[in-house]
């Protein structure tokens, strides 16, 4: 069961013209109660208008910010409106609106703070190799970090709750985020479900993330998950410290 009055749909889009109306006008035909924020990270073509032809909210942001600016942004209107979940899903139409259901009914379930629907099918089967390689090393950093194992720690289909929702409202990872708020969420005590979903072909468009800049991808992730966990334990430290004084 959907609530509509607690629930958002969020939508991070960046040049997403000729995707963006199909994927708005997916979610609004399945779930028809939840309202559709898109994101508009500064996008040079006709995104905005798309978005709200097909019958979404629009946020647009005065400067291109990236991933992670976008989606906190989107995080931080859904906070201060009151949301109880966000769900996102990208705007090239990879997630498919229709499993957005599930995600929330095991967010409820389970009471953990976050769902990932974990891609799988041909589409994700399909994914390039340096990307196949790069999860695979990911799920192997993860695992001692996280102390239970990842699947799909790139998914970007996610369903968030209000005390989520609240941290990432402050502060969220600015550059390829997926990664690094799984770091956040365990530091915190927070837990995460996994939801297998299947993963479609994007419908226009190209992946930013090169085989080139993989390389970039993995270093900047790798620093900031060390950069998150070093922060996070200097401030366990210091509370320590002034409980103990």
């Amino acid at each position: 069961m959907v609530n509509g009055g607690r629930t958002l749909i969020l939508i991070p889009a960046f040049n997403e013209e000729a995707a963006i109306g199909t994927v708005v006008r997916e979610a609004r035909g399945h779930l028809p109660d939840l309202p559709v924020l898109v994101v508009d990270d500064g996008s040079a073509d006709g995104t905005v208008a798309a978005a709200r032809a097909a019958g979404a909210r629009v946020l647009s942001l005065p400067c291109h910010l990236g991933l992670g600016g976008c989606v906190q942004a989107g995080y931080k209107l859904a906070f201060e409106l009151g949301y109880e979940e966000v769900v996102r899903i990208d705007g090239d139409g990879q997630h498919d609106p229709q499993y957005i259901p599930q995600l929330l009914e095991a967010l409820r379930r389970t009471g953990c703070e976050m769902a990932i629907g974990v891609r799988s099918g041909a589409a994700a089967r399909g994914s390039t190799l340096a990307r196949r390689i790069g999860i695979q090393c990911f799920r192997l950093l993860l695992r001692p970090i996280l102390g239970r194992p990842v699947t799909d720690p790139t998914s970007g289909f996610v369903a968030v709750n209000r005390r989520a929702l609240e941290v990432f409202a402050r502060s969220f990872p600015l550059e390829y985020p997926e990664i690094e708020t799984l770091v956040v969420l365990q530091r915190r005590r927070f837990r995460f479900v996994e939801i297998p979903v299947p993963a479609r072909p994007r419908i226009a468009g190209q992946s930013t993330i090169t085989p080139l800049r993989s390389v970039y991808y993995v270093v900047h992730v790798l620093l900031g998950v060390f950069v998150n966990i070093l922060r996070l334990d200097a401030r366990r430290a210091a509370r320590r410290g002034r409980e103990a004084a």
